[in-house]
Parts: C-alpha cells; sequence; structure tokens
C-alpha cells in the first residue's frame, strides 16, 4: 500500500505537470512549490524538482518538436550561453530572501502581460539577434542552475515578447531549453542527488501522465490566445510560489 500523503503529492505533481507542459514548460516552479507545503526537506526538493523537470522536458521537447513547433537555430545559440551558467548555478545556494520577492515580482507582472496579451494580436516576428540570444540564454541559465527550475519560465514570456518566435513555436523551444539546462543545473550540484528521495518513481509516474495530458492540450486543442491565457496562469503561480512560499 502507497502512503496516503505520497499519493497526494503526486497528484499534485499531476496536476502542475498537466499546466505546465499545456505551454511547453517542465513544472519545476510547481514541483518544487507542491514539496515545500508537504515540508519536504529542503535538501530533497531541489535535485527532486530537477530530475523531475529533465524526465518531464525531454517527453515535452519531443512532441513539440516532432509537431514543428522549435526553432532550432535559436535553441543553439540560447544553450551555448546557458548550459555553463546553469552548471555553475547548480554550486550556488543565494538566501532565498535576496532572490525569492525579486523573481516573484518579476514574474506575476509576466503573468499579467500575458493575460492582457491574450486579447491582442500576436506580435509581427522578427529576427532574432545572436549575441542578445546567447546574453539572454546565460542569465537564464544562472537563474535556473541557482532556482533548481529549467529557466522556462523566464525565457518564454521573453522570446515571444521580443517577436522571435510564434506562441507555439516557443513552446518547443522552450521545452528543449528546460531539458538542457535542467541537466547542466544538476550535474553542477550532482551531489544533492544523494537526497533524491525513495518515492521519486511514483512521482515521476506521475508528471510523465501529466505531460501526456498537457502536451495534447497545448499542441492540438489551444490556441495561441489560449497558450497565452495558461500561460499567464502559470506565470502568476509561480510568481507567488517565489513570493509567498517558505
Amino acid at each position: 500500500m502507497f502512503d496516503p500523503n505520497t499519493l497526494l503529492i503526486a497528484g499534485c505533481l499531476f496536476l502542475g505537470a498537466v499546466l505546465y507542459t499545456s505551454v511547453g514548460h517542465a513544472g519545476a516552479s510547481a514541483y518544487i512549490a507542491v514539496m515545500t507545503l508537504f515540508d519536504l526537506p529542503p535538501l530533497v526538493i531541489k535535485p527532486t524538482a530537477l530530475t523531475l523537470n529533465i524526465f518531464v522536458s525531454s517527453y515535452t521537447s519531443f512532441r513539440y518538436i516532432r509537431s514543428n513547433y522549435f526553432n532550432r537555430s535559436l535553441f543553439v545559440y540560447l544553450i551555448i550561453g546557458s548550459i555553463p551558467a546553469a552548471f555553475i548555478g547548480g554550486h550556488i545556494n543565494l538566501p532565498s530572501h535576496i532572490y525569492k520577492p525579486i523573481i516573484g515580482i518579476l514574474l506575476l507582472i509576466s503573468g499579467t502581460r500575458f493575460l492582457i496579451q491574450a486579447l491582442q494580436v500576436d506580435q509581427p516576428h522578427r529576427s532574432f539577434n545572436v549575441v542578445k540570444a546567447v546574453t539572454i540564454g546565460s542569465v537564464i541559465g544562472l537563474l535556473s542552475g541557482i532556482t533548481g527550475t529549467g529557466g522556462g519560465i523566464f525565457l518564454s514570456p521573453l522570446i515571444i515578447w521580443l517577436g522571435w518566435v510564434s506562441v507555439k513555436q516557443a513552446s518547443g523551444t522552450v521545452a528543449a531549453f528546460i531539458f538542457v539546462n535542467s541537466i547542466a543545473g544538476l550535474l553542477g550540484n550532482f551531489q544533492s542527488t544523494r537526497s533524491l528521495p525513495s518515492e521519486l518513481p511514483i512521482f515521476l509516474i506521475a508528471v510523465l501522465l501529466g505531460a501526456f495530458i498537457g502536451t495534447r492540450f497545448g499542441i492540438s486543442k489551444f490556441s495561441s490566445t489560449a497558450i497565452k491565457r495558461a500561460l499567464g496562469f502559470v506565470l502568476l503561480i509561480a510568481g507567488a510560489k517565489f513570493i509567498f512560499a517558505p
């Protein structure tokens, strides 16, 4: 028999995966919030969130790329800067009271912006700037390593706002970005994997089932407007988590 508390955590992780993968994210922010809510030890939370991210983003990126929602050139320049930065960020453990409120406010602003943009037409496509793409990748890679996320909550709103990709193309590009950054972040703090919980297989099954459902909605059911709304809610949830979670 499974522990009821473990099943409840898995159920919450499942719901987080459904929502986040519908917009091309892997859900680390939601996973961190759930595990924090259920009082899992801090040493367990970061490596567990990154591990779940790796599995979910591998599946999510495969689904979006196969559906041609992916910008390979932009992805390459983003990860040139992000991979080493995420590895370095994995080594850094800043006091949460320093970075959490700042990130939370930025995410709340971005989420509100996307809910407003859902009522507007998409931005015209623009060619991306290589230097700017590498720089953005480096900054977001560092943030992803420090926070224990894949960086999607920071990257999605930025590349859509810049007009570098369509809304759906952003989903596949960001999913692949999250995959490589989650691996780099976990390798940067590899000793933390000793703290992975025994319940991890149950959590993995839950989030992969959520990813199966979420990517289906994001690829074939949601319009660009619906994705903007979903992304807005994801960012608001993530922002509230960074501000209010202990």
